[in-house]
């Protein structure tokens, strides 16, 4: 099973698109607070339509929380504009972690420095804009994981 990491969301469409998402691959959401919403907030029940309560989420208090949890063998790619290794050259494996940013600041620095080869990006035209949104990098990168792994 793939793990999808939301690292403080901010916008409610994006953390329910992400949990209809998950639902539609087998994949577990994880949520790392504070998150910019209520997960009762209508907004995400809306994107996750009847869906939500059927989604494998957990919520942490922070990451170091989540990665304490992780399995051991399972590895951890942080997604951000700032890696040079495109997303596809990945080699993806089953219970893996593909973590993303909140939308207004991405991952933090730190971060994407500990992260070495593991951080990977979407390429995109030069130019043409800075990042895409939340939700859609998540599809993106999530289906060419699934693809790899063989999931659906």
């Amino acid at each position: 099973m793939l793990n999808l990491v939301l690292i403080e969301p901010e916008i409610p469409h994006n953390g329910g698109a992400a949990g209809r998402l998950a639902l539609a691959i087998g994949a577990r959401l994880h949520l790392v607070k504070p998150l910019g919403f209520s997960l009762d907030d209508k907004h995400v029940r809306r994107t996750g339509l009847d869906y939500w309560k059927d989604v494998d989420l957990e919520v942490w208090d922070s990451f170091d929380e989540l990665l304490a949890a992780a399995d051991d063998e399972a590895r951890t790619w942080f997604l951000t504009t700032k890696a040079t290794r495109g997303h596809w050259d990945a080699e993806y494996r089953d219970g893996d972690y593909l973590v993303f940013g909140c939308e207004s600041r991405g991952l933090p620095e730190a971060m994407i420095r500990e992260a070495g080869e593991q951080a990977i990006r979407i390429p995109m035209k030069e130019g043409g804009t800075r990042s895409l949104n939340l939700s859609t990098a998540v599809g993106i990168v999530a289906y060419e994981a699934v693809r790899q792994v063989g999931g659906l």
